[in-house]
């Protein structure tokens, strides 16, 4: 029998439409934070946005691409975010962890290629306000489409 003695509730109930809707939501803003990015990054400011793919480890990133795997990010982070709302003890606390950690990843994986600094702190900036954007959005969502059921009388 499982018992969940804190806070006198059972297993979450998670509303899948919502939270994927959500989802697609975050994905389609970091699509186009990216776009806005290197926009402003390559067309103000005249400085080259590194990707992980392109020649070698690191190359300059196409927008497309760049888009689509800010998006892909946002729908990989709601997709942990449904299963560990159906399987993980305070799911938005491991949740949180992972997309800061996967951001802090993206911040500093530009240091690692022979770019110019300049291209590496935007790269760096633009991950950063991607791994904040989507944290921030799949957090609120999987939080507002999830709610504790009640325990039944038998536990």
């Amino acid at each position: 029998m499982t018992s969940y003695p804190a806070n006198r509730s059972g297993p979450p109930a998670v509303v899948a439409s919502r939270l994927w809707a959500g989802g697609a939501a975050t994905a389609v803003i970091a699509a186009l934070i990216a776009i806005v990015g290197i926009v402003l990054v390559r067309g103000v400011f005249d400085i080259p946005v590194l990707a992980p793919e392109g020649e070698g480890t690191w190359g300059d990133a196409s927008t497309g691409w760049y888009a689509a795997g800010a998006a892909l990010a946002a729908l990989l982070a709601t997709g942990l975010a449904h299963v560990l709302l159906l399987t993980t003890p305070q799911p938005l606390r491991f949740l949180g962890w992972v997309i800061a950690l996967a951001t802090v990843i993206g911040v500093v994986a530009p240091f690692t290629s022979g770019a110019d600094l300049d291209a590496q702190l935007a790269t760096a900036g633009l991950n950063l306000v991607l791994g904040i954007a989507i944290g921030s959005l799949v957090s609120s969502v999987a939080r507002s489409s999830s709610r504790r059921r009640p325990l039944t009388p038998d536990g």
